[in-house]
């Protein structure tokens, strides 16, 4: 059941299901809490009390934001974990994995843990040799289309090289439905917002972190010549023994989506450690 979070400057939908430590999902841009609908269910089984909520201007939240920052974004993953009855673990893909980077350092006690899926948390740069990869030449020119332009094509085709090889079974559901959520009125300029948004705000809060850190990548992820080192680098501005790494094996940019089963295999025994605290 779909419940609504009046923040400042609008609307946040999220739903919750089962009982015991919070954790908190965001999925990442271009998207909605429905990211998450193979992961609640084995989390839930767990003991584990699960909001999945769906970002500013996405899902069923309210379409028209000033601020489509990763800062922003970590305000509403905070206001919702107060509303909820935190501290929580915070788990969030791409864009949403800076912001509850950003969300973990502003408020220490309400963020007993973060789980970071392909995140951007950091100030990217593009070495030459990196466009000789495929996989990278075309993510980052079906990215560009659809920053530029806010083509729904453009993105559809982002998330084919951003799914590499296995696909869930609901896909051509799934890409309707992104497809018809992006097509609503304001949803657009929340997308093309969201991709314009730098992730330096995250990337400054990083020695900030007090809770201690998960990154998840894929190897095949399209955003990275080299996502592991993309994901050390993350782990390497944290404190020192903060952060580790998993790699999800012939995952892209969507390990959650692809591996759900063996994405959750990864998580719940962070969830374990750090979760307990709540």
């Amino acid at each position: 059941m779909t419940e609504y979070l009046a923040v400042d400057g609008g609307t946040i939908a999220y739903e919750v299901a089962g009982t015991g430590p919070l954790v908190v999902l965001a999925h990442g841009l271009g998207d909605s809490r429905a990211a998450y609908r193979s992961v609640v269910p084995p989390l839930v089984a767990a003991g584990y009390r699960v909001a999945a909520v769906d970002l500013r201007g996405c899902g069923e939240s309210s379409a028209d934001w000033s601020d489509w920052s990763r800062t922003a974004i970590a305000g509403d993953l905070l206001a919702l974990v107060r509303h909820l009855g935190g501290p929580a673990v915070l788990v969030g893909h791409s864009i949403a994995g800076g912001a509850a980077t950003i969300a973990a350092a502003r408020e220490p006690g309400l963020v007993s843990g973060l789980v970071e899926l392909a995140p951007f948390t950091r100030k990217q740069s593009i070495r030459p040799g990196d466009l000789r990869i495929k996989r990278v030449r075309q993510g980052m020119l079906r990215l560009l289309g659809a920053t530029v332009s806010g083509s729904t094509r453009q993105w559809r085709a982002y998330l084919d090289v951003a799914y590499p090889g296995v696909r869930p079974a609901d896909w051509a559901g799934r890409l309707d439905r992104i497809d018809a959520m992006l097509r609503e009125p304001g949803r657009r300029k929340a997308f093309t917002g969201m991709l314009r948004a730098a992730p330096a705000d995250a990337g400054a809060q990083l020695g900030g972190v007090r809770a201690p850190v998960l990154v998840v990548m894929g190897t095949l992820d399209p955003d990275w010549a080299d996502p592991h080192a993309e994901a050390a680098g993350i782990v390497a501005a944290l404190p020192p023994g903060l952060g580790r790494v998993e790699l999800v094996e012939g995952a892209g940019h969507y390990p959650h989506d692809q591996f759900p089963e063996q994405v959750v295999s990864l998580v719940l025994p962070f969830l374990k450690e750090n979760a307990a605290r709540a």
